[in-house]
């Protein structure tokens, strides 16, 4: 502790105008050392079986605006609310084949009336727009910290927790091979608490491996903490060492399949890298465990006065720029941090490395608000196919004085080099509202990016309890825009009707005789079908487009012409 404190104020300097600060942040910072060893799940309550049929229900949530759609994803059979329960702390899945296919899993709580949960899960067909609550996974076993992942064929694997009443902990991984419709009966993955778990996409020699570290302070077999499958989750080996002791954290591979964890550990962030864990029956060697500096601590358990208060405020975001660029193999770290200097409550940080891990930038503050009061909370972070990173966090600084929040979006297109103007996305909700009996909305989200934009699975309390909400953050904010600014060539509108179940009209205006292309691509930018191209005069033009062949979910139109594009968003119905 006395170490602690020399960080943040000299031994002969005494600040009177910090106390209150100081001593806020002294008394957050002097759980760091005993972090891993408090934060764990543990069987609680008892299993109440309810009939979702006969719970009363109420409008399930939505929000729509320029760019950003909000959609609740743990809903009955009818599309509506189901009052009286919770869920939160959602991971994701998408297919890498139909990114249409998405899958949301999280703890579900049948009543806020005890603290025993379930594994829940929803998927959509159709991009986000509808989502379908059919039942949890294993009903009746106590499970926790939901991750979700696929591999190159689009399975879905979803790693769930379960702690029995003799505070046994171990992990177990289920497949659907139908894009979350039904699941298999699961397969033991060792573990412990707060696992985290990645798929090798790559097409080396791991492809298909799944990699898993966990808490060794409550593991299944401590002091082990990393486990993986090399059969592509058939059978998962023996526990397995990751020095040290790191926690709270995620895990990334890269398209050469190398391992990367970003965790905390010992009042510090690290990486660990692992090049051989890709082969069958070589015994896994990490390459480095390697410090890097945030500009603070990891945060939680930080009380009332904060959003979360007996969860995580922060979790470690790794992930590797896999793109064909410039910045190809940079690694990044993200996390919201508590700051010593200048004290902040949470601040979201970010640092890179462009030479493998081996040396870091400085700590970076995305945030941009003015104040060194809000809270920055559950930051989460994903890197596109092109480089492209993507922040999303909650943010306090519109609500001066209380901890209601807001859904807050940054993003870079240079290596983090320079952030866009932070955005506020969603409404305020209030995170304390609809606690089941442990005061708190979980410990994390899941942010997947893509060339057009990102998905987001999250938790609000927007309803006035917790419920698990997708959200598209669109290319409005990200550089390729739905409306770019009226160019001296062209102009493109809106399809119309929109959203469109059988036919739709696209219209464009050209300023002057062009060679243009109409183009449509599906929800990952993917162009799927050439509408029209030609040279055509200038002057108002019409393209009647049919869209009965075309699943249900989210397109976009591209105009081209003279060097210039503009896209809009097209939603097909049935």
């Amino acid at each position: 502790m006395k170490s602690l404190i020399k960080k943040m104020v000299p031994d002969n300097c005494l600040i009177v105008v910090m106390i209150v600060t100081s001593v806020s942040f002294i008394a957050q910072a002097q759980q760091v050392k005993s972090f891993k060893g408090v934060q764990h799940e543990k069987y609680e309550g008892e299993f109440i079986p309810i009939d979702r049929a006969s719970m009363p229900v109420s409008n399930a949530y939505s929000y729509n605006s320029i760019g950003f759609t909000v959609t609740q994803v743990n809903v009955n059979e009818d599309g509506e609310n189901i009052v009286g329960d919770a869920a939160n702390e959602p991971s994701m899945a998408i297919d890498p084949n139909n990114p249409d296919v998405k899958v949301i899993g999280w703890r579900q709580f049948n009543t806020i009336g005890n603290n025993f949960r379930q594994a829940g899960f929803g998927y959509t067909t159709d991009g986000g727009l509808n989502w379908t609550f059919p039942e949890v996974i294993d009903p009746g076993v106590f499970r926790s910290d939901p991750v979700l992942d696929t591999d190159t064929a689009g399975n879905i694997f979803y790693n769930s927790l379960t702690v029995n009443e003799n505070d046994d902990y171990l992990c177990t991984v289920y497949k659907s091979t139908d894009g979350g419709m039904s699941w298999d009966d699961g397969v033991f993955a060792q573990g412990g608490d707060k696992q985290w778990m990645s798929v090798d996409k790559s097409d080396g020699v791991g492809s298909g491996n799944m990699y898993a570290f966990w808490t060794a302070a409550y593991s299944i077999c401590p002091p082990y903490n990393f486990t993986r499958s090399v059969d592509n989750g058939a059978t998962f080996e023996d526990c397995n060492l990751l020095p040290g002791e790191p926690y709270w954290g995620t895990t990334t591979v890269d398209n050469n399949g190398n391992l990367y964890i970003g965790a905390f550990m010992d009042d510090q962030f690290v990486v660990a890298k692992s090049s051989n864990a890709q082969f069958p029956g070589a015994t896994v060697v990490w390459d480095y465990m390697q410090p890097v500096d945030l500009g603070g601590y990891v945060s939680a358990f930080a009380g009332y006065e904060s959003p979360n208060p007996t969860g995580l405020l922060g979790q470690t975001n790794i992930a590797v720029d896999q793109s064909e660029g410039p910045n190809h193999g940079n690694i990044y770290l993200v996390c919201s941090v508590l700051r010593y200097s200048p004290y902040d409550p949470l601040d979201v940080m970010f640092a890179k490395s462009t030479d493998d891990g081996t040396t870091w930038s400085e700590p970076v503050r995305i945030n941009d608000d003015l104040t060194n009061i809000a809270w920055q909370w559950l930051a989460t972070m994903s890197v596109s196919p092109d480089g492209r990173i993507d922040v999303v966090w909650l943010d306090t600084r519109d609500n001066a004085g209380s901890v209601d929040s807001k859904l807050y979006y940054s993003w870079s297109f240079d290596a983090g080099e320079n952030w866009g103007e932070n955005v506020a996305l969603s409404e305020s909700f209030d995170p304390h509202l609809g606690w089941p009996q442990q005061d708190k909305m979980g410990d994390y989200f899941h942010l997947i990016s893509d060339e057009t934009g990102a998905d987001l699975a999250w938790a609000a309390t927007f309803n006035g309890e917790q419920d698990v909400y997708f959200s598209r953050i669109e290319n409005e904010f990200v550089g390729l825009n739905e409306q770019s600014a009226v160019s001296d060539y062209l102009e493109l509108y809106q399809n119309n009707p929109n959203p469109a179940s059988d036919k739709t009209v696209i219209r464009f205006n050209l300023r002057e005789k062009t060679e243009v292309k109409l183009t449509l691509s599906d929800i990952s930018g993917k162009e799927i079908q050439l509408l029209q191209q030609g040279l055509l005069s200038s002057g108002v033009h019409s393209y009647t487009f049919t869209t009965k062949h075309l699943s249900p979910g989210i397109y976009y139109y591209t105009l081209t012409g003279n060097g210039i594009s503009e896209t809009r968003k097209m939603i097909v119905t049935r």
